[in-house]
Order: structure tokens, then C-alpha cells, then sequence
């Protein structure tokens, strides 16, 4: 395993500490570790009476569609919503039961609001009609709706990431959006958009004021490269796409961590990516072999840290694929300076958590609509 030096010698784990960090600090100019003061709501069905719940949630999407369901919804309806001010955009996560949905038109409204919807759906299935086409949406397909159009449809009980992006927001933006409307994004880009996506729900919670342009202008490229991915497009949103690109292959790492084949073939298969942008990837990690490594010991701390996990640490090694004990001794004690018999007898804790800032409820009624109206300006 490769011990780096910087400034003095340092344990291999110090090293690939410093390694993830300098790589995060490059990679995520708009994740800082500080509880986010964007401004943002979080509306519950739950906290109103059950024969009101569905009519709350109608009222909290009123600006946006006129909401039905052909169920009897005064036993209750579950709606969730989580929604981010981000200056030029708005991004919302809705958990939702069942329902019908209609656009809101001039024919319904004085001014209705004339935003794009980039949806990502996380579960569940929708189903869009319009004058001239019909689509389905489905799980990982990015679904682009033009707000002010005419349309309907209908979603089955279904979690969802919303982008509302105004129309005036960027005209090359809004062309290649235009083009777009009423379809399903395809291919590699799109797929990467959809991911993007994901990593922005997960990051919100700490994102600051002040990195919104960064963020602005990485959703921006990101949209191009996913709409119309041309090459000069995809060229602009390098970074992102590299982004998502290192979060989709960690993930991967993860899922599969226990799997004695996983490697860099393994990656640049399910990435659709070369050995060469592979390495690069992976070059603060020192490696894709060292990072492999590096989350296989992270887990085993973790198990051998757990009281209620008593396991022989030979079948804990065997598990994350170490041929043997005494490789994985060795290994484990360069990485963070100390045995796994220490952790086992309790002479190292578990490493902490990071906890999850609270968010203050808002009133529904006015806040989406009033939040979504502000992108005009």
C-alpha cells in the first residue's frame, strides 16, 4: 500500500484522510461541512387531521397543478415535500400517494407560471398526456414538463426529485429545454444527469449562501451536457460530470465490497469509462486498488467495533477478502495505526457521524407558489 508524504511521515490512513479530503475540496466547491442557510420548507401531510390531509396537499401544489385522486382520500393521504430556494432554481424532494395531475393553464389563471420541470423519479411511475404526445416516466428516467402547457397525467405512489427551471433563466438553456419538453432524457448523459440529481438532494442540507453560483453553474452545464449533449456541452460540464462520475463509482465500491472480483475492470465496465479516466479518478485516493482497499478496512472497523458483532476477525477479514488473518493485521494496522484486536477489546471507538441539521416547517399554502414566482425576477 502506498504511504504518501506530506511534510513528515504519516500513517497510510492519515495519508488517504488527507488524500479524500484534498480530493472532496476539488471535487465539491459548493459542500462545506456547516448545517445549509439556504432558504428552504418542509411540508407534511402528517401534521394535518386525515380528512384534511389531501386537500392540504392540493393547496401546497396549487401554483403548479390542479391535483385529484380516484381514491377516498378522507381516510388520509401521505405527502411529503422538501424544497430549496437556490436563487436562479428551485429543487424540491416529494414523496407522494397516488394521484392525478393537471397543468395549470391561461385558461385556469391570470399568470400561470411558465418554469421547465426537470423530474427524476426515485420510485414509482408516471404517466404524461398532451395535446400531441403521451410518455412514461419510470424509475431513473429524467421526465422534462413545461409549466403553462397544456398536459395531465397520473403517478403512482412515488418519490421524486423536481428541478424548476425558469424560462428566462438562460437562453441556451431554454432552447435546448424547448426542444425537450414533454420527453424522457436517454443515453450516458442522461443517465449522469439523473445521478447529479441524487448528489444535489444529498448535498443541500449543507450547502451555503455563498456557494450558490458555483452551484448554479454546475447545474447549468449539467442540464446542456444532459438535454443536448453535444460535445462542446459535455466539454463545459466536465467538472460535474466527473463529480458524478467518482460518486456513481463509490457507490459502486460499496455495494459490492464483498465481492473478491471487484477491481478496476469492474469500474470501467459499469462506468463505461477508460483506464486511463479511471485512474485519474481515483489519483487522490492513491488508486483505485489503495481505495478499494481503503473502504474494505473502514467496514471492518465498523464491525469490529460493534458489540453485537462477535464474529472471529479471520471470518470478518475472509468476508472483505483477505486471503488471511495476518494480511489483514498488517493491513489494517498501517491504515490506522493500530489492531483490530485494539477495537475489538474496546481500546478504539467508532468513528463518529456527522448528524443531520433540523429544518423548520413553513406554511404550504403560499410558500412553493411565492418561492417559484421569485425565478422570474
Amino acid at each position: 500500500m502506498t504511504v504518501y508524504q506530506i511534510g513528515t511521515r504519516q500513517t497510510a490512513f492519515q495519508s488517504a484522510r488527507l488524500a479524500s479530503e484534498r480530493n472532496a475540496a476539488e471535487r465539491r466547491a459548493f459542500a462545506p461541512s456547516q448545517p445549509s442557510s439556504l432558504s428552504s420548507f418542509e411540508f407534511a401531510t402528517s401534521a394535518v387531521p386525515r380528512i384534511r390531509q389531501f386537500e392540504a396537499w392540493r393547496t401546497n401544489f396549487a401554483s403548479i397543478f390542479d391535483i385529484g385522486s380516484a381514491r377516498d382520500t378522507r381516510r388520509g393521504f401521505i405527502g411529503k415535500q422538501l424544497t430549496w430556494d437556490l436563487g436562479c432554481f428551485v429543487f424540491s424532494h416529494v414523496t407522494t400517494d397516488p394521484l392525478q395531475f393537471r397543468s395549470i393553464t391561461r385558461h385556469h389563471c391570470w399568470e400561470p407560471l411558465d418554469h421547465f420541470i426537470l423530474s427524476v423519479l426515485l420510485a414509482g411511475e408516471a404517466y404524461t398526456e398532451t395535446p400531441t404526445r403521451t410518455f412514461r416516466g419510470t424509475v431513473g428516467v429524467t421526465q422534462v414538463h413545461a409549466m403553462g402547457r397544456s398536459f395531465h397525467g397520473s403517478l403512482t405512489a412515488s418519490e421524486i426529485l423536481m428541478l424548476f427551471v425558469p424560462r428566462d433563466f438562460c437562453p441556451r438553456v431554454s432552447q435546448a429545454l424547448s426542444a425537450a419538453e414533454f420527453t424522457t432524457l436517454e443515453g450516458g448523459m442522461a443517465r449522469l444527469f439523473h445521478d447529479y440529481m441524487v448528489g444535489l438532494a444529498n448535498q443541500l442540507p449543507f450547502v451555503q449562501q455563498a456557494d450558490l453560483p458555483a452551484l448554479v453553474e454546475a447545474t447549468r452545464a449539467m442540464i446542456l451536457a444532459g438535454v443536448s449533449p453535444s460535445a462542446d456541452n459535455v466539454q463545459t460540464a466536465s467538472h460535474p460530470i466527473a463529480v458524478t462520475l467518482l460518486d456513481r463509482a463509490q457507490k459502486i465500491i460499496q455495494s459490492r465490497l464483498f465481492d473478491p472480483t471487484l477491481g478496476a475492470e469492474t469500474l470501467e465496465r459499469e462506468l463505461g469509462v477508460s483506464r486511463s479516466r479511471l485512474y485519474r479518478m481515483f489519483e487522490a485516493f492513491g488508486g483505485v486498488k489503495h481505495y478499494i482497499q481503503h473502504r474494505r478496512l473502514l467496514d471492518a472497523h465498523a464491525a469490529l467495533a460493534n458489540p453485537t458483532d462477535q464474529r472471529r476477525i479471520l471470518d470478518l477479514a475472509e468476508q472483505r477478502c483477505f486471503s488471511d488473518g495476518t494480511e489483514f493485521s498488517r493491513a489494517f494496522k498501517r491504515e490506522f495505526g493500530y489492531s483490530p484486536t485494539d477495537v475489538r477489546i474496546g481500546r478504539r471507538s467508532n468513528f463518529p457521524c456527522r448528524q443531520a441539521p433540523g429544518l423548520e416547517e413553513s406554511d404550504p399554502g403560499s410558500r412553493l407558489g411565492t418561492m417559484l414566482r421569485r425565478l422570474h425576477g
